[in-house]
């Protein structure tokens, strides 16, 4: 856990975050040298209290472009680039259009060992055991969650078996939901392209709930499934050939975040799931309550306002909370290029939004 800053007489972030995007603009990035991406998935901690990771990045339009086509290309959920860019339409962004890549984040507050996944930001996190004298690595990828009245359990658990190519147990609750709808499943799909587990599959000690790949990963990012949690498939191959049998899993829920680098506080903040039992004052207020223990201090109240005034702006991109200029999140966005290149054998654009849009979700499993 981090101390929070204590700050004194901050102004309210409501105007703040009306802002903050104000300089993304093309005459405003256009200014700025035209970069190589980040690295997607693994970073370095420099010392063990540093807890944000990554860079925001910002990447031009082209009029095919869409959301998913950028949230694929730089290893990102769908959910996570709309919310970072909202009055963007996420299907036509336009040509020469600035899209912020939020690819900047607060490690969660728990312990840095195994699997951590958290079903707010739908993100997992990776913490592989560290060789003596090696600094920890962390790898982190979107994730497809369980959607309303199929969620994600939230708890401990590990790894009990994995599986290259794997074949589908339809559960029986989800082929009656599919029976009811006059799309009938089979009691077992084969490995191949119309498996929705993809090709790989680590399974946990909760009864029926795995972590998987997926033949439509327009979906990953979202929450879409029956409660596993899905990747990527270049993903969870990756995640596949690290994580050994025995290894830990933490499934938490955290909306909102609070981390350090280089000396600096960040606050990050994403949507409460529309099911979360919890308030988000409640959530806030653990938040404070944690922060407080750790610096051993009480917060002073105007930093508090200054924290909530930022989580009702959920853009799911830390903001540095010592920061007044309502710019400073666009102050340090690195422009980068925009590298994604058409693939014909990939579906068109009209053929997505069916996909995403669908009501039925026959690639979910429990």
């Amino acid at each position: 856990m981090l101390p929070l800053l204590v700050l004194g007489g901050c102004s309210t972030v409501d105007g703040l975050l009306g802002k903050v995007f104000k300089g993304r603009t093309p005459v405003a990035l256009e200014a700025r040298p035209v970069e190589d991406p980040l690295p997607a998935n693994e970073f370095v901690l420099q010392s063990a209290e540093q807890s944000v990771i990554g860079e925001p990045q910002a990447v031009f339009a082209r009029d095919e472009d869409t959301f998913s086509d950028f949230a694929r290309e730089y290893g990102l959920g769908y959910d996570e680039i709309v919310a970072a860019n909202p009055g963007i339409d996420p299907w036509l962004p336009g040509e020469n259009t600035p899209v912020i890549l939020p690819t900047q984040y607060v490690l969660p507050d728990v312990p840095r060992q195994g699997l951590v996944l958290n079903i707010a930001s739908k993100r997992l996190f990776y913490f592989p055991q560290a060789a003596d004298g090696e600094p920890q690595r962390v790898l982190t990828y979107p994730i497809g969650i369980g959607r309303v009245g199929w969620e994600t359990p939230l708890g401990a658990a590990s790894v009990i078996s994995k599986a290259r190519n794997p074949q589908w147990w339809v559960p029986a609750s989800v082929r009656a939901e599919h029976a009811a709808m006059g799309d009938p499943l089979p009691a077992i799909v084969p490995p191949g392209p119309d498996n929705p587990l993809g090709t790989r599959v680590l399974k946990l000690d909760m009864p029926g709930y795995l972590i998987h790949g997926t033949n439509q990963p327009y979906g990953v990012g979202m929450r879409v499934s029956h409660g596993c949690v899905r990747l990527y498939p270049e993903n969870i191959e990756d995640l596949y050939e690290l994580v050994d049998v025995g290894e830990s899993v933490m499934i938490i829920n955290e909306p909102y975040l609070a981390g350090r680098k280089n000396g600096d506080l960040f606050f990050e903040a994403h949507a409460p799931l529309a099911d979360d039992t919890v308030a988000p004052e409640e959530h806030l207020q653990a938040l404070f309550e944690a922060q407080t223990e750790a610096s051993g201090r009480t917060m002073n109240a105007h930093l508090e306002e200054h924290i909530m005034s930022l989580a009702q702006q959920p853009l799911g991109v830390p903001i540095r909370v010592a920061m007044y200029d309502a710019n400073e999140l666009m102050s340090r966005v690195r422009v980068v290029h925009n590298t994604i290149t058409a693939d014909p054998d990939e579906p068109t654009l009209l053929e997505v939004r069916e996909m995403m849009n669908a009501t039925g979700d026959k690639d979910a499993s429990l």
